[in-house]
């Protein structure tokens, strides 16, 4: 008599959770698994499968010495104004731009670093 996965299912979800831990121990030692290591069904290691990041901030470490132009560049991509930006220009070290694309926040940074300033990509 063959028995298929929907009985075995059916069977267990009847068991006391007791029972249930009792038979997960047996099939562990039956086959030499360990139900405390993740399953990855596919072809590539624990490692690939970490997600990369999608979401970056630009920092802005310090300005340089030239913060006219760093404050242009900070109105062009933020849509501050002139005030607003050159405020957040001298408050340096400060988060610029928060939650961007990976190409975003590079140009930024190039943007940035080829106007004399020091930033970071975090």
């Amino acid at each position: 008599m063959s028995i298929n996965k929907e009985e075995i299912l059916h069977t267990i979800s009847e068991m006391p959770v007791q029972e249930i831990m009792e038979l997960i121990s047996m099939i562990e030692k039956k086959f030499n698994v360990s139900s405390n290591i993740p399953l990855n069904t596919t072809n590539h290691s624990i490692e690939s499968t970490k997600e990369e990041k999608v979401s970056f901030n630009v920092k802005l470490n310090t300005i340089g010495s030239n913060k006219v132009s760093i404050i242009k560049i900070i109105r062009s991509t933020t849509g501050l104004g002139l005030k607003e930006s050159k405020d957040l220009v001298e408050s340096a070290p400060t988060i610029i731009k928060e939650n961007i694309t990976k190409e975003s926040a590079e140009k930024l940074y190039n943007m940035l670093v080829e106007a004399g300033a020091t930033a970071e990509i975090k």
